[in-house]
């Protein structure tokens, strides 16, 4: 069996930190590249190779294929929903661009797997708000949900016509102690944990009835090295596997950090995101990928809950 190479764009990511470690458990430093546009920060990531670059830059992405004989791809550069809102056309290079070009990169043979994030974004107006299916019409409503959609229709693409191996999920909010969030729609998720701890209070910018899909950060890690590793053969979807996680509202959610700190208190200022978490589902259907490659969870919103805190007050003391 010849040895995975694998190189990782936006390493330095919230994914992408926690993606990179496990990866380099898997197969070793040595067999993994990281890439990203900062430095490289050592206590970051375990990688034992870091690439400094734009992934927008695709004769610098094709040399570093060439110079690590890169074998598989995880491509997790992107911008994200919040972000994405602001800065509409780049948002639509960054997120579609490079991934056409991994696409065409393993038509020409020069990488064989690939695996590409979608988002939850691709469901739009129109659709039942619990339970949404894995072939709902998507008609997102968002700069990034548009680039998710486009995203998913060339990885289905390339597959029928090249049959190019290309592997997505549609990732719901994800949530971990470890990285900060970094401009999405389900920050207030992760933030909430934060200023629990340090200020007893917070302001949510989602209203406090508005349910949406979350995935706490091991749980989607695991589910992401669970398809990659599954035969070919078994699976059946090939634009982008519904990922359905827990389901909760922001006053849920401060409901369970209280069972914690009592004295927590929360207060709501919707802003701009909460227009984008209004198009969104309130719960996934993700059956597909449980028949498929046996997708299953770990953690609920209370193991959650308690596990963010406790990681987090042992990373707030340092």
């Amino acid at each position: 069996m010849t040895t995975e190479k694998i190189l990782i764009t936006g390493a330095l990511g919230q994914i992408g930190t926690e993606l990179t470690n496990r990866l380099v458990e898997i197969h070793s430093a040595e067999n993994v590249v990281a890439s990203g546009l900062d430095r490289w920060q050592k206590d970051l990531t375990s990688a034992g190779y870091y690439e400094r670059m734009d992934v927008t830059n695709t004769q610098l992405v094709k040399q570093v294929i060439k110079d690590y004989d890169i074998t598989t791809v995880y491509h997790l550069a992107s911008l994200l929903s919040g972000t994405s809102e602001k800065q509409p056309l780049f948002a639509w290079k960054l997120n579609l661009e490079p991934l056409l070009n991994f696409c065409e990169f393993a038509k020409e043979g020069l990488i064989s797997k690939i695996f590409w994030p979608s988002s939850i974004a691709v469901f739009g107006k129109g659709i039942p708000k619990e339970n949404v299916g894995q072939d709902v019409v998507l008609n997102p409503t968002t700069v990034y949900g548009i680039s998710k959609m486009a995203g998913e229709k060339w990885c289905e693409y390339y597959f029928d016509k090249y049959r190019v191996d290309v592997r997505s999920i549609r990732y719901p909010g994800l949530i971990s102690w470890k990285t900060p969030a970094g401009g999405g729609t389900t920050d207030y998720a992760v933030e909430i944990f934060y200023e629990a701890l340090e200020e007893k209070k917070y302001t949510s910018f989602i209203s406090e009835n508005t349910a949406m899909p979350m995935l706490y950060m091991d749980d989607a890690i695991n589910a992401t090295l669970k398809l990659m590793a599954a035969p070919k053969e078994n699976l059946s979807i090939h634009s982008s596997y519904n990922l359905g996680g827990m389901s909760f509202t922001p006053e849920e959610l401060a409901a369970e950090i209280k069972k914690e700190i009592p004295e927590f208190e929360i207060t709501y200022e919707p802003d701009f995101r909460q227009k984008i978490a209004d198009s969104w589902p309130a719960s996934i259907d993700d059956s597909l990928a449980k028949k498929d490659w046996d997708l299953d969870y770990k953690f609920g919103i209370s193991e959650m809950t308690k596990n963010m805190l406790k990681n987090l007050r042992k990373k707030l003391q340092k």
